[in-house]
């Protein structure tokens, strides 16, 4: 029996590749769960004996929470349509119903019945990437906001020189530039569930092509509603099933949506690290408490390792979302040829952002302090101030009072030496004035 029912796939390993990528768990558990329902609406139907049906269920619900996945031995660079993983699975789940029942259950006949690897593959993966961004993903992605709308209100009060190319530019707030990422990251939101919606239409019942043939055609609404049931994840059947079964479509447009999140978290992490640098040669601006040393040779040296860490996640997603990209293009006519290469990749992007952002927020975000003092300094010391002072004091005094900054003089000290009262001093070197919208030179006029 064993070897009757492993046949297919003891061959099909020895002619993909064997590179040691196995399927994420993730995918494996949507796998166990459409073999669950299918033999389900199969029983409803009256197509499978309910002896069989229920060995089937059994075995699959146990592929589902992982009892079998040391027996999914299929490379992911396989077969572009994924069939390897269908028939290994369906071998599997066969094996092990036969021995549930004490008969003979066949992979294709009984485990595969009314589908195709070309509708259960694709419906997998989306069920799974649902999964994965809904019980992963998002609720990491809320906490990271929830750190950050936090963050925004213990440094809002802290004024430090802007920056623009690098060089010196008109102050602002603490607050308001963690505020930028702070809306683009609820943006970032908005758009993975946008497009979330989209990958839960799935085409579960158009077997080979997309015309359900082999198939009972109340199989698909069956099917799916037990799948509803089971992942309490609102699949749907796609109007047109060939499009789901020819085009990834929705789930490139899903990994461009994690590859905006990715470029958010690695600017977010750029702008934290160059914040970070020093403390005594550069920008030290903010604190970051760190939990290792920095270096194996410079003693008490401290690097913003979790950042890093996390700008390297990054640019893995940004690069898989270039292979999604690619895998998307692969395949003609019916079918695509990029499914297994997505399915990993997809869960390899959600499974490097979700832990990205959990552990910016552990160690960077909630533990980040400001150095007020240091951020107010540098603002004063910053040449762009003079874009509001001259018309105020002339453009000859603002010639002067640049050559003073350039010579690293403090700006009251200079306008003193300009003539300028104490009062007029303090008006002008107030920086809370200029971090609100208005025109100063008419407020003093």
């Amino acid at each position: 029996m064993v070897v009757k029912i492993l046949k297919y796939t003891e061959k099909a390993v020895k002619v993909f590749l064997e590179t040691g990528t196995r399927f994420p768990r993730r995918v494996l558990w949507a796998m166990g769960l459409v073999k669950y329902s299918a033999a389900k609406a199969n029983v409803d139907l009256g197509l499978l004996k309910p002896s069989i049906g229920e060995a089937i269920c059994k075995a699959s619900l146990e592929l589902a929470e992982g009892l079998h996945d040391s027996e999914v031995i299929v490379d992911v660079f396989q077969t572009g349509s994924a069939t390897g993983l269908n028939i290994n699975v369906n071998e599997v789940i066969a094996m092990r119903a036969s021995e549930i029942c004490g008969c003979d259950v066949h992979p294709y006949d009984h485990v595969n019945m009314c589908q195709s690897t070309n509708d259960v593959v694709t419906s997998a993966i989306r069920i799974s990437a649902s999964a994965d961004i809904g019980e992963n993903l998002e609720p990491t992605l809320n906490e990271f906001i929830q750190s950050l709308e936090e963050l925004v209100g213990k440094v809002g009060h802290v004024i430090k020189p802007g920056r623009t190319h690098l060089r010196d530019a008109l102050p602002i707030t603490m607050g308001l530039e963690f505020k930028a990422f702070l809306d683009a990251f609820k943006h970032d939101l908005m758009l993975i569930k946008s497009v979330g919606e989209y990958v839960k239409e799935i085409p579960l019942g158009g077997t080979a092509v997309g015309t359900g043939i082999n198939a009972h055609p109340d199989f698909p609404k069956l099917a799916v509603e037990h799948l509803r049931n089971l992942t309490k994840i609102d699949v749907r059947l796609s109007e047109v099933k060939t499009r789901g079964m020819r085009l990834l479509s929705d789930l490139v447009a899903l990994s461009s949506s994690l590859r905006v999140l990715a470029l958010d978290i690695f600017r977010l992490c750029q702008d934290l690290r160059l914040m970070y640098s020093g403390p005594n040669t550069c920008i030290n601006e903010v604190e970051i408490p760190q939990e290792v040393p920095g270096s194996s040779i410079m003693p008490g040296k401290e690097n913003p390792v979790t950042v890093e860490a996390a700008m390297l996640a990054a640019a893995q997603v940004i690069g898989l979302d270039h292979s999604n990209n690619i895998a998307g293009m692969l395949g003609e006519f019916e079918l695509s040829m990029g499914i297994p290469l997505i399915a990993y990749n997809i869960h390899t992007q959600i499974a490097l952002l979700t832990e990205a952002m959990r552990k910016l927020n552990t160690y960077v975000i909630k533990k980040l302090t400001p150095n007020a003092d240091r951020a107010r300094e540098l603002a004063e010391r910053s040449q762009a101030l003079i874009t509001v002072i001259t018309p105020l004091i002339g453009y000859d005094k603002a010639a002067i009072l640049v050559k003073g900054l350039k010579e690293d003089r403090r700006l009251g000290e200079i306008l003193k030496e300009l003539g300028l009262k104490d009062e007029e001093i303090a008006e002008l070197t107030d920086l809370n004035m200029l971090v609100r919208p208005g025109i100063l030179a008419k407020k003093k006029g």
